[in-house]
């Protein structure tokens, strides 16, 4: 069975819609597309696929009835928008999946949600319980009190993390564009799309372009979304949402937008959630010999391949591990704060106790504990 052939068999999907596909400046939500989309996945769910929706829409929507034209760059007023603009989206969404006789939850998360591993777990166990039930979950980021620095900030992110939740087959990234191009198509006539690529080929990442005027993703977005996806061993399809009941032809296999196949293997799920952290708290700089080990060979961190540590973090917070050039390489809990840990970097774990007066683990972060993201 091919890629694409697998689609037909897949029972459980993640589907994002962006803010183009839903919405105008004029007119904000329009209804007629909110229907289309929920007859499509209606006649999925018969068919038996769970689906998850995230949709993207209360900003533009919070926009019309405030009546801006143009998205506010301060933080508090793009907030303001989202406040507004949900009720309306989550509204037209409700009276639609009911005329359908399907029913709806809204689930609103923020970074803190899932960075905090039980809070996570809520998370979710309530998204399962949902759908085993029935219920089509319906999510979108709490705009209304995150800022910037704990926010997702952008719905593909949000999506490939709630594929992650729930293990999803499936990610369905629906824009206004066919596909991802190995060039831009604005600006270039031979401009190919791609149809098959894995997830984590690094040339992806140079075919990708800038962001729209209403929306706040971009083929990058999409890219990085596939990726964590992939974590769970998610494909991910970024298709165009203007195509004729999409996403009932992606269901029989129809040849749309690019396929991104996971590059790896499915990680375990807490290593997954690990892997989904947005932020870390410090940094820990790895010399080239502790870069291999995490890459090559799945072993812990221990102190002496570190050569830096930067920022402040205490025991068991989440701490980036970058190479000489300050690439990502992985995420990981510490087992020390940022003082200690700086003590003993660069010194073989039997000395740890010499140095801190005090016994510990021999390793900074235990490969239990760490997931590599490069």
């Amino acid at each position: 069975m091919n890629s694409r052939e697998s689609l037909t068999a897949t029972n459980r999907w993640v589907v994002k819609i962006g803010t183009s596909l839903l919405t105008d400046s004029a007119s904000g939500i329009r209804q007629s597309a909110i229907d289309s989309w929920v007859e499509q996945i209606a006649e999925l769910k018969s068919a038996g696929v769970d689906i998850v929706l995230v949709s993207s829409g209360s900003i533009g929507e919070g926009m019309r009835r405030l009546g801006w034209d143009k998205r506010p760059g301060e933080v508090h007023r793009v907030q303001t928008a989202a406040a507004v603009g949900q009720m309306g989206l989550v509204h037209s969404y409700e009276a639609s999946f009911r005329s359908h006789n399907i029913l709806t939850a809204q689930i609103l998360l923020t970074h803190a949600d899932l960075a905090n591993r039980q809070r996570y777990l809520n998370a979710r166990n309530t998204l399962r319980e949902l759908l085993s039930l029935g219920v089509v979950p319906i999510v979108n980021e709490n705009d209304a009190v995150v800022n910037e620095e704990i926010r997702f900030g952008d719905n593909d992110t949000l999506a490939a993390l709630a594929a992650n939740l729930v293990e999803a087959d499936s990610l369905v990234l629906l824009t206004d564009q066919n596909g991802l191009y190995d060039s831009d198509p604005r600006e270039s006539s031979d401009a190919t799309l791609v149809r098959y690529a894995r997830a984590d080929d690094p040339a992806l990442l140079d075919m990708a372009g800038a962001p729209g005027a209403h929306g706040s993703g971009g083929m990058e977005t999409k890219i990085k979304a596939a990726r964590k996806a992939s974590g769970s061993g998610a494909t991910t399809l970024i298709v165009s949402g203007q195509e004729k009941d999409v996403l009932l032809r992606i269901r029989r296999g129809e040849e749309l937008g690019s396929l991104l196949t996971p590059g790896s293997g499915r990680i375990a799920a807490r290593k997954q959630w690990l892997a989904g952290q947005l932020r870390g708290n410090g940094k820990l700089v790895l010399d080239n010999g502790a870069v291999n080990v995490l890459k090559q060979e799945g072993r812990s961190l221990l102190p002496i391949g570190v050569t830096e540590v930067e920022g402040s973090f205490t025991r068991g917070e989440i701490v980036i591990c970058v190479d000489q050039m300050n690439n990502e390489i992985a995420r990981g809990l510490v087992n020390y704060n940022s003082d200690e840990a700086r003590k003993i970097i660069g010194v073989s774990s039997n000395q740890i106790e010499i140095i801190l007066g005090y016994g510990g683990e021999s390793e900074l972060i235990h490969r239990d504990n760490i997931a590599v993201t490069a």
